[in-house]
């Protein structure tokens, strides 16, 4: 049957099982806007800023594990995607992005709202594509879809001219797909898993090093069989936090430039390092040359150009993680590590980098522990970037899997607020909260609007502490405190704007307060903000300066009392 282009976008959704959009409309999307109230079926979110709704639709593909999708117009309706389809490209987050662009005619001469998006966006997605013709639309949303979730995961972006949306072409939907190029290694070498095997086995300080692709791969039980089986140690990169229970016996925490010292020093006494779906990345291995010095590393990844590409592995292993796991279990012998999960135990004790001094001062690392203990660590924890993401990563235990979403190695200030809500929309059963900064908060605060709207019963925690806390800490600590361009004058009234979106909103200025604000908020049906005054120049510890290692780890002053 014969389809406008923009019926053959909403039937090929359909197909791909796509029951919600975020996105806004604009000229040159307008013919398949105009299509979608013949397709009730999927719902569509109005943002109110683009890049809102590319980072709700890449926090709904964490949660989901489904592709998100987003949409915009052309020009800067589609450059203002980018932000949130960079931040999936560096996380791995399955997306597809569909834009408008200016009718073919006017393609090349400056037209109004013309950009060449698949240009700009070559370097932050997976893939693109610029579709000429209607007839080729659904083979290339068909590609788009089975591109973004598969391998690697990552965005793909499909770029349609105005009037290819107007022109008809017969439907029919691809049942098979055809890339000679692309062939994601989905099981391990056999070879390859019997020398990760044989490590694992000789080992006697081993430690697994679990990122994302855990999440990614639903490899939850994998993971927990393999870490039991050998009693060995499980450290969590900031993406794989909810990887693995906190509550476990095995659990270590998170290493790294914010990580718990105890987990970096016991990288630097293991013998041996088994990445499991994560990069090796800066924040995790600061100075390579002094990244685990006496230990070989195994290395497990979909992708194989992140084996090697930043710390050398001894026995690479490329496929899908939950694949190669029960590949690689059977083969791992049932052991203990008694003397090193004692040895782990004893830096726990000497640093204990989790410490929360008392004080009746409202410091944001407690507010963390009051919103763990009131939620009793079942809620999904969204964050933004900054202070407030790494003390939220060391101190909120999570009980479910996948139920810390972050911006990791894009580091996205703003996302705390439109991935909270595509959090929610993934999740409506569940209990949202975000636990945001006062500046990444301000910077996409205009969802507020969205959520309102939609009746998201999202629950904001702002720390809103004046500063651009990060960049106030590293001034304080590299820059002789010359806080210049951090100090915000102008804050809102967080509580009055929460008002005038007709949100409820709690102010909390005392210790005192925080636990009964917190109640108040999950015991409203509809969405919270809640302004936590803390402490205007707390810093985060423990901290190792960037492209350092753990010899120059900074530690928090404890008294005896403390190390106790």
């Amino acid at each position: 049957m014969k389809l406008t282009g923009g019926q053959i976008v909403c039937e090929s959704l359909m197909l791909e099982g796509v029951d919600v959009v975020f996105g806004i409309p604009g000229g040159a999307i307008l013919p398949l806007y105009g299509t979608f109230s013949q397709y009730p079926q999927i719902r569509h979110i109005l943002t109110r800023h683009e890049e809102g709704a590319s980072m709700a639709a890449d926090a709904y593909a964490r949660i989901t594990g489904k592709v998100g999708v987003c949409m915009a117009t052309s020009g800067p309706g589609a450059t203002n995607l980018v932000t949130g389809i960079a931040t999936a490209q560096m996380d791995s987050v399955p997306m597809v992005a569909i834009t408008g662009q200016v009718a073919r005619p006017a393609i090349g001469k400056d037209a109004f709202q013309e950009t060449d998006v698949t240009g700009i966006t070559l370097p932050v997605t997976k893939h693109n594509y610029l579709v000429m013709r209607a007839e080729d639309i659904a083979p290339a949303i068909k590609e788009a879809f089975y591109i973004a979730n598969t391998g690697r995961p990552g965005p793909v972006l499909v770029d349609i001219p105005r009037d290819v949306f107007q022109e008809t072409a017969e439907f029919t939907y691809p049942e098979t797909i055809d890339l000679p190029g692309y062939k994601p290694v989905m099981d391990g070498h056999p070879s390859q898993v019997r020398k990760a095997a044989q490590l694992i086995n000789e080992a006697k300080k081993p430690l697994i090093l679990a990122g994302h692709g855990v999440i990614i791969s639903r490899a939850f039980k994998e993971l927990q069989e393999l870490a039991e089986k050998a009693q060995i140690p499980v450290i969590t990169t900031l993406l794989g936090r909810s990887a693995f229970p906190d509550a476990h016996v095995l659990f270590v925490g998170m290493p790294g430039m914010h990580g718990v010292a105890y987990a970096s020093l016991a990288i630097d006494e293991a013998d041996l390092v088994i990445g499991l779906g994560m990069r090796f990345d800066d924040r995790i291995v600061g100075r390579v040359s002094d990244f685990a010095p006496n230990a070989k590393v195994v290395h497990v990844d979909v992708d194989p150009a992140e084996i090697g590409k930043n710390v050398h592995t001894d026995v690479p292993v490329v496929g899908d993680l939950a694949r190669v796991l029960r590949q690689l279990n059977p083969m791992v012998e049932q052991t203990t590590h008694v003397e090193w999960l004692q040895r782990i135990d004893q830096l726990k004790k000497d640093h204990p980098s989790l410490y929360i001094r008392d004080t009746n001062k409202l410091l944001p690392q407690q507010v963390v522990h009051d919103l763990w203990e009131v939620t009793d660590g079942n809620a999904i924890v969204v964050t933004g970037v900054g202070q407030h993401q790494m003390w939220a990563a060391q101190h909120y235990a999570c009980r479910e899997a996948n139920s810390f979403i972050t911006s990791g190695g894009l580091g996205s200030m703003g996302y705390e607020v439109p991935a909270a809500m595509g959090a929610q929309v993934a999740r409506p059963d569940r209990v949202v909260w975000s636990i945001c900064g006062d500046g990444g908060f301000q910077m996409t605060m205009s969802e507020l609007a969205t959520i309102a709207e939609n009746n998201l019963p999202v629950k904001f925690a702002i720390f809103n502490n004046n500063f651009l806390g990060m960049v106030r800490q590293w001034q304080e600590f590299f820059y002789r405190k010359d806080y210049f361009a951090t100090h915000y004058t102008g804050n809102p009234d967080f509580v009055k704007l929460a008002d005038a979106f007709g949100i409820k909103g709690i102010r909390v200025t005392e210790r005192s307060q925080s636990l009964d604000a917190i109640r108040e908020a999950m015991a409203h049906p509809g969405p919270v903000v809640v302004d936590f005054v803390v402490e205007e120049e707390e810093n985060v510890y423990p901290m190792i300066p960037a492209g350092m290692s753990t010899k120059e780890l900074l530690e928090e002053p404890l008294t005896e009392e403390a190390r106790s």
